[in-house]
């Protein structure tokens, strides 16, 4: 019987601290190295650090075993990631997608992508039927979010394999708000798995990244192919520091859960607050879906207040321990507004239709005492 370890709380510390041959380093060292000696003309290991890295290869690798891929690959944003996963389609070519994903990825799809010839319809993606009538002959891939940011909703992940199996698309989720930790969407049948590692996976605040996992060999290829084509890669220092964030991941992601299932029940019972979105309470629509697909509920937790603007500004500002601040994963917790933040290139009536009101409040928990966040909140709220 084999002695590795199998349980991902294992792994994250595992992976990447094996002795280092030669040297017997514990860590991956930094191979700050922009290029590489060939043993003999076109022999070699490594050859050039934009195509490949020591340091680069150990992240990829333990990316890889978070999300049960045979294969990942890391670029210097999530963004340079949805790139990347973007030039695998042509002109004339059509995506489904959701109507409440990440404001960047709207942005990214309705300035850049629109420009190249491609087409995309945003749909409300949680009915079967709504996303079979959205494919039309010229799709191509299905590009979805789950858990949404940043109203929560939770996508089907089976339900879009095998519409993407039926119709010969790509099924691509951008799993950062769950996290390889409590969701595993290959092992659903999704072809694609992207992040902004940025967030939880490195965890504290101090590195842009991006990661993309697959299992298809030839589709890991058109992708490690873009990467050295187009060079969104990142250094070998900031790989270095994600390595190092990913060996608290487990311990990080248990204390994010515990402390948003806290506030998320505090805020239920607030006379200011109009709704809480989170995934684990039983009155969240998609709850028995995440029962079903998720082994945790995550650390992102949106609300509405019984406010106006000026009211959801107050409590924005009002804040001690929560940062008023985009982003999210880190071990500090952050606290935004949507409406003016995160998406405020959507459209006005965009928003309004999905959902994303100016009274929208998302909320990253860190890992500081719930009790201490919560007395933050109450304060806040007190302001409106």
């Amino acid at each position: 019987m084999s002695k590795k370890p199998k349980s991902t709380d294992t792994l994250v510390v595992y992976t990447g601290t094996r002795p280092q041959p030669g040297h017997g380093s514990v860590i991956p060292p930094i191979v700050q190295a922009s290029t590489f000696a060939h043993s003999e003309p076109g022999v070699y290991e490594y050859d050039y650090t934009r195509t490949d890295n020591p340091t680069r290869s150990s992240l990829q690798a333990t990316l890889a075993m978070l999300e049960n891929a045979k294969h990942g690959l890391v670029y210097s944003s999530g963004m340079a990631a949805v790139d990347s996963i973007m030039n695998l389609l042509e002109a004339g070519d059509h995506i489904v997608t959701g109507d409440d994903i990440y404001g960047g990825t709207y942005r990214y799809l309705t300035d850049v992508v629109a420009r190249r010839g491609i087409t995309f319809s945003f749909i409300n993606m949680y009915d079967e039927a709504d996303v079979a009538a959205a494919i039309k002959p010229n799709t191509k891939m299905i590009w979805f979010e789950s858990p949404t940011n940043p109203l929560l909703n939770l996508v089907d992940m089976e339900m879009i394999a095998r519409l993407s199996k039926k119709h010969n698309l790509l099924s691509v989720i951008d799993n950062t708000f769950a996290t390889p930790y409590f969701q595993k969407p290959l092992d659903y049948g999704i072809d694609i798995t992207m992040h902004s590692l940025t967030k939880y996976v490195n965890g504290h605040s101090d590195v842009i990244m991006g990661g993309i996992m697959v299992n298809d060999d030839d589709l890991h290829e058109q992708l490690k192919s873009l990467q050295n084509a187009i060079g969104p890669t990142p250094s070998p220092f900031d790989c270095f520091l994600a390595q190092r964030g990913i060996k608290t991941f487990a311990v990080r992601m248990k204390q994010h859960e515990v402390g948003a299932m806290k506030i998320a029940k505090y805020l239920q019972n607030h006379p200011k607050v109009e709704e809480v979105m989170y995934p684990g309470l039983p009155e969240h629509p998609h709850h028995d879906l995440a029962l079903k697909q998720m082994t945790g509920f995550g650390g992102m937790v949106s609300f509405k207040a019984k406010t106006d603007l000026d009211g959801t500004v107050r409590l924005l500002q009002a804040t001690d321990i929560f940062i008023l601040a985009v982003s999210l994963g880190g071990v500090e917790s952050l606290i935004e507004q949507p409406a003016t933040m995160t998406h405020f290139e959507m459209p006005p009536e965009v928003r309004a239709e999905v959902g994303i009101t100016d009274n929208l409040v998302r909320l990253s928990v860190g890992i500081e005492d719930p009790d201490d966040l919560i007395a933050d909140l109450e304060y806040a709220l007190d302001q409106i």
